[in-house]
């Protein structure tokens, strides 16, 4: 016999979202990819100018595989950029660099959210590698502690998510402003890098409602079997 899970309804707007904002980042970047910055910078030397610039010399920057695969190592202090944001001087490139780099600034400014968010990381891995398990776990064997462990579990996910959200638009901020002020990108360069900064944001709004909605279908999956 058929079965339809009703609940999987409450996962479609997300996921349209989600789909939406994938689309968007990436026509947006492949736009601004072929818009060549005024001062011929690559995306490499920018993040090396605004690190040292801010006094982080000591952050090294290295090539890693992959699409828009750019990203700070808090842990190793280490900043990261794909190939396309390394060698190309694009005004894409270009304010992808310098957000990375606003993570990095972040870092050193002893940021909050960016703070709390490192710390929680170790329990969001836990929870996002076993709260499935301990919730369906709990369901099949009818242990209800499982169940409400696993909703806990998943929890710590959403909060990451969250918290992920001003972390992200705060580094696109100092990184447009620095870019602007010291003259790196003119003022019309300035809004295809916001452009492509916005598109990017939105993966992480779209990415936070879908933990939502993940975390809001656990709850009425759990409610369903207690009635």
């Amino acid at each position: 016999m058929f079965y339809f899970d009703s609940t999987f309804l409450l996962l479609v707007p997300a996921m349209l979202i989600s789909f939406y904002a994938q689309s968007k980042i990436s026509s947006t970047f492949n736009k601004y990819s072929k818009v060549r910055s005024y001062n011929g910078y690559t995306g490499a030397q920018v993040a090396r100018m605004i690190l040292d610039d801010s006094g982080l010399h000591n952050v090294p920057i290295e090539l890693v595989s992959g699409k828009l695969s750019d990203h700070y190592d808090p842990k190793s202090k280490v900043l990261r950029l794909s190939q396309d944001v390394y060698y190309n001087d694009s005004v894409a490139s270009i304010g992808v660099a310098a957000h990375e780099v606003g993570h990095a600034i972040q870092h050193k400014d002893l940021y909050s959210p960016l703070i709390i968010r490192n710390a929680i990381v170790p329990a969001v891995n836990i929870g996002s590698n076993f709260s499935w398990i301990l919730f369906f776990a709990g369901m099949l064997l009818g242990i209800r502690p499982l169940i409400t462990f696993g909703i806990v579990l998943f929890s710590a996910v959403v909060i990451f998510q969250l918290i992920t959200l001003p972390v992200e638009f705060n580094a696109s901020s100092r990184a447009l402003k620095i870019l602007s002020s010291r003259n790196i990108l003119y003022p019309d360069e300035v809004k295809g890098a916001k452009s492509v900064l916005s598109a990017a944001a939105m993966t992480y709004v779209a990415a936070t409602l879908m933990a939502i909605s993940q975390l809001i279908r656990l709850i009425a999956i759990s409610n369903d079997r207690d009635r």
